[in-house]
Parts: C-alpha cells; sequence; structure tokens
C-alpha cells in the first residue's frame, strides 16, 4: 500500500476493527509489561513535573498515568474516534492532529513520545519528518522516546503459522531485508526496524545521544499468548527485560524497540 492507502486503512483499523485501549490494558501480559517499562523509561529519563506530548497516544492509557504522577499532558493522534475516547478522561488535552506535521511551537515540550506513527509510516522521509517534528517541539536538552516494532517479531509471530509463510515467502524475506510489511497481514503497518536502523533515523533526524533498546526484552513473547500470570512469573519477565534491554541483537526479539535521545 502506498501512504495513502495506509492512512486509510489506520482509520478503519482504530476505530472498529481494533481495541488499542486493551491492548494495553487486558489483552494480554505483554501488553501490561510493555506500559509499565515505556512509563518507567519516560519517568526515569524526565522526572515530573514535566510537561509531556503523547504522539500516537491512542486512547490515552499512557497519558492518564503520567498526569495521575504529576506530568502535564498533551496527546495527539490521527484517529478521531481515539481522541474523542481519551478526551474523556479529563486530565489532559487530546487533539487529531499527524506526527508529520504537529501543530505546536518549537521548544513547548520536556519529553515528546511518539508510540505507534513510525511503523505505521512506510516511507524514511516521512518518518525522519515525525522524528524532526517531534524534536522541534522539544525543548534543547528534553528526550524524545520513539517506538518502533523490529522486523523479526512480526516475522516470529508468522513462523507460527507455515500457511502464512508459503503464501508469500518472498514477501516475508522482503521484510527480513528491508523492513517491509507482507500485505496478507490485517495490521497496516508501514515500516518495520532493526535496532541500528531505529537508532540511525533517530540521529539523521537530529536527536543526539540515541540508545535504542528491546522494550519488553526475551520474555514478552511468552506474555503475549496469555492474559494472567502469577507475579512471579511476571517479576522474571520485567527483570529480563531491564537486564537485556541494551544488548545486542537481543534487543531485535523483542516485541517493540524503545529509541531515547536528546532534542
Amino acid at each position: 500500500m502506498n501512504q495513502n492507502e495506509i492512512d486509510e486503512a489506520i482509520q478503519a483499523y482504530y476505530s472498529g476493527e481494533f481495541d488499542e485501549n486493551a491492548r494495553l490494558t487486558t489483552r494480554s501480559a505483554q501488553g501490561r509489561l510493555e506500559f509499565e517499562r515505556t512509563q518507567e523509561v519516560i519517568r526515569r529519563a524526565t522526572p515530573p513535573p514535566a510537561r509531556v506530548l503523547d504522539v500516537g497516544g491512542a486512547t490515552g492509557v499512557h497519558a492518564a498515568a503520567l498526569v495521575a504522577t504529576g506530568y502535564d499532558v498533551v496527546l495527539v493522534d490521527p484517529v478521531p474516534s481515539q481522541v474523542a475516547t481519551a478526551a474523556l478522561v479529563g486530565t489532559f488535552k487530546a487533539v487529531v492532529g499527524d506526527a508529520r506535521a504537529l501543530d505546536f511551537p518549537d521548544d513547548s515540550f520536556d519529553a515528546v513520545l511518539i508510540a505507534g506513527p513510525l511503523y505505521h509510516l512506510a516511507g524514511r522521509d516521512d518518518r525522519r519528518r515525525a522524528l524532526r517534528e517531534a524534536r522541534r517541539v522539544c525543548r534543547p536538552g528534553g528526550v524524545v522516546h520513539a517506538s518502533a516494532i523490529p522486523r523479526l517479531a512480526v516475522f516470529a509471530a508468522a513462523a507460527l503459522e507455515p500457511a502464512l509463510l508459503d503464501a508469500d515467502l518472498d514477501g516475508w524475506l522482503d521484510l527480513l531485508r528491508v523492513g517491509t510489511p507482507v500485505g496478507s497481514t490485517r495490521f497496516p503497518g508501514g515500516h518495520f526496524h532493526t535496532a541500528r536502523e531505529l537508532e540511525e533515523e533517530m540521529l539523521a533526524s537530529g536527536i543526539r545521544d540515541v540508545t535504542v533498546i528491546g522494550l519488553e526484552g526475551p520474555g514478552g513473547f511468552a506474555l503475549e499468548s496469555v492474559t494472567e500470570v502469577n507475579e512471579a512469573d511476571y517479576a522474571a519477565a520485567i527483570q529480563l527485560a531491564r537486564t537485556f534491554a541494551g544488548a545486542g541483537h537481543i534487543r531485535d526479539f523483542s516485541n517493540h524497540l524503545l529509541g531515547s535521545g536528546l532534542a
């Protein structure tokens, strides 16, 4: 799909086909791990009180949690129905907008989280435009956090269903080679990264001192298949995520990558 088609598919997918709120809360234990690790990274880099822009913030799960602990948050998302749901929380501003053209002045925020847009943008120029916008609205020395989905995570999910691989083997090889999504999947993906590629795109967008981690770590895939785990098993998974967050190619075996750098 070209970007216009992806943009249309995003509206349909997040308006009615998929519950993004449940993904981070009740759908699986992986969602809890993703949520808690993201919050952990943001809070460590920029303690409250601080002003945070949540780009691609969907229904406001991250925004609400940050506000509850002393942050001033503004949420931006391209899907009107998700923004309407986020606005009902009532503790932060939620607006419809595009990551590639943020309607905020320069240096408006202490930190920016861009979680979602990068894996819905097919072109490198569009991804760099979104990253440059995040850097522009973040004050000098503030922190930009950018989330991406690693290629190996997408391929691993397909590898469990041989029929998917057999239906478009060349397409799956292209995914591994250059990050191009396979057209047979329902998810409106634009691009899937490697950790090194995410770092390079952030640096090329003017973000400094970039570090990329595997957000959920090697235990994230196990938690994807269950809604509940006992606390001992969850504690082991989050410890694995913390221990191996920046460890070489292990970070590419996480459900998500998270790059952080200075504006």
